[in-house]
């Protein structure tokens, strides 16, 4: 068994999908429109199979995200070497984004950081 994707609602779906493409090097596929319900969507696909879906629709809910809180927090990143966790980390705090944690050497033995991006939403880069 295997996770087939991850899906997100955000207000801005293009620069929701801009981010993966310009830090992750996410594929988009052409994108999904329902005109009858206005829902809108893309596929991000990773190098390694994994896809992420984000989304969009009118009316949302948009709720102020605490960084400690229930529900699925972070979606990680494994980039393969502490150097790489270290110079995106530092690209995306010099490109604006807040960086929360790290890179750090966690507790448990991971070498991460986690930073706030893509409204409000947290995002952990790992080796």
């Amino acid at each position: 068994m295997k996770i087939e994707h991850i899906a997100m609602y955000v207000n801005d779906l293009e620069a929701a999908k801009q981010f993966f493409e310009t830090y992750f090097d996410a594929s988009a596929n052409d994108g999904y429109h329902n005109k009858k319900t206005d829902f809108k969507s893309y596929f991000l696909s990773f190098d390694d199979g994994a896809r992420l879906e984000i989304m969009n629709k009118p009316d949302m809910e948009d709720a102020e995200k605490s960084i400690q809180r229930t529900g699925y927090i972070h979606i990680a990143f494994s980039l393969g070497s502490k150097e790489r966790v270290d110079s995106l980390t530092a690209r995306l705090k010099d490109d604006g984004y807040e960086v929360v944690s790290g890179p750090r050497m966690t507790g448990d033995g991971c070498y991460e950081s986690c930073v706030v991006a893509v409204e409000g939403n947290q995002v952990e880069i790992t080796v």
